[in-house]
């Protein structure tokens, strides 16, 4: 009876007791460097919105990158990460350039290195 009731008060205090064996393990993307990597080539790509600007499937509004024509949802940055998307000069109404480092990993671009260059048309 004790061994029940000590399972159970986790539950009635309103703490859940924590079972990592059956726990799925999640896997937390890598986050781009500040700086880039010397040794690896830095790329200028077109960045955006993957569904409002580069056609890719998905209901919301995720960054995404173009490279050799194809384009692939980025992981190590987030959309958020590099202004208000929706803004008129955000990846959900431009085509923008980055200068990138990294590779394409099961289909999406796992950056190393990501920095949104300045908006050409902001200059004029």
């Amino acid at each position: 009876m004790k061994n029940r009731l000590f399972l159970l008060l986790p539950l009635l205090l309103g703490v859940a007791p924590t079972v990592p064996a059956l726990a799925q393990a999640v896997t937390k993307p890598a986050v781009a460097a500040a700086s880039p990597d010397p040794l690896q080539p830095v790329q200028v790509l077109d960045a955006s919105c993957g569904q409002c600007r580069l056609g890719l499937p998905g209901q919301s509004c995720d960054l995404a990158v173009r490279l050799n024509g194809q384009a692939y949802f980025v992981d190590g940055t987030h959309i958020d990460g590099h202004g208000d998307a929706h803004a008129e000069d955000g990846f959900c109404q431009k085509i923008r350039q980055a200068q990138v480092q990294g590779e394409v990993v099961n289909g999406r671009f796992v950056a190393t290195y990501f920095r949104l260059m300045p908006d050409a048309a902001k200059g004029r």
